[in-house]
């Protein structure tokens, strides 16, 4: 029951997140049409949920952003291949992805 709360904080952590940082430094003029906004955050929303389900510790370290086509960018790092490869699996297994660009980095802990 605790797990279940703590993964919907994160997940309504990650939508209100999302929501400023488009809103403050998104210059895609054609996000200006309400419903390319909302499949853009509701795309990123359920891959950085479905993240925080299977790897909670991984969506601190991996970005979500989603272009108006479906397209996901996934940027930040990883702790290992295996994490990259399971971020890649969970973004392309999302409704509504055309394509996923990788750019995820191992970082190994110091």
């Amino acid at each position: 029951m605790k797990t279940n709360a703590v993964v919907t904080c994160i997940a309504m952590a990650s939508l209100f997140g999302s929501a400023v940082v488009i809103a403050e430094g998104d210059s895609d003029s054609d996000r200006s049409h309400p419903m390319a906004f909302v499949k853009d955050s509701a795309i990123t929303t359920k891959i950085k949920t479905k993240l925080a389900a299977d790897h909670p510790t991984s969506l601190a370290l991996i970005h979500v952003d989603t272009d108006k086509d479906g397209v996901v960018w996934l940027t930040g790092t990883a702790r290992s291949q295996d994490d990259i490869e399971q971020a890649l699996t969970i973004a392309r297994a999302t409704e509504g992805v055309k394509s996923v660009h990788n750019g995820v980095t191992v970082k190994k802990d110091d």
